[in-house]
């Protein structure tokens, strides 16, 4: 029987990686819905976690149900954290106080932090981006300490893409960082990247 199940786990590659994306109104769909599905696809869990409650209302006006609110979440239950953009929700993120000790506590333990479109301009507010290369949306340079112009930038811990249009190149880069190369070129074939 342990044999079978050990058997079952090496094939189906069960992935215990567990990431946070937080959600406020006007918050980017592609950038979000893109990175949630292909962590899905590729085994990693990922929690929506709505800044502050359930009910979070996208840039395009989707209304989407939560996994859980803020006030529920604990950086130690989660290996890496995921910021979409969209200008209200990363306005809402930035002012939010957990949402900053999250990923001031998520930094300081070297986990994953990523982050897209304006998101990045967080990083950089309260200093996590002070000697890393970043991107961010075009036109937001100054907002970062080392800017690049690449699609996505992976620098250490920390991945930052620039906008909607990078969002499949982003969350491609995250199932690589985490699950592996392999991983990332098969959905990249079954989804026609």
């Amino acid at each position: 029987m342990i044999f079978r199940l050990l058997i079952f786990i090496l094939e189906n590659k069960i992935i215990f990686m567990r990431l946070v994306i937080f959600l406020a109104d006007g918050f980017e769909d592609i950038e979000a819905f893109t990175v949630i599905d292909l962590m899905r696809r590729a085994g990693v869990n990922i929690d929506t976690v709505g800044v502050p409650g359930f009910q979070i209302t996208s840039k395009s006006g989707i209304k989407v149900f939560v996994d859980k609110r803020l006030a529920e979440v604990k950086e130690e239950d989660y290996d890496g954290i995921v910021l979409p953009g969209g200008s209200k929700n990363v306005d809402i993120l930035g002012r939010t106080t957990k949402v900053i000790e999250f990923l001031k506590k998520m930094y300081a333990q070297n986990k994953l932090i990523a982050a897209i479109c304006a998101a990045p301009s967080i990083l950089a507010k309260h200093g996590l981006l002070d000697n890393k290369k970043a991107t961010i949306f075009p036109g937001m340079e100054k907002e970062l300490p080392y800017p690049r112009g690449a699609r996505v930038v992976v620098d250490g811990n920390i991945i930052t893409s620039q906008a909607a249009g990078t969002s499949m190149d982003f969350a491609l880069t995250l199932v690589e960082k985490l699950v592996g190369k392999a991983k990332a070129m098969e959905l990249r074939k079954n989804i026609v990247v």
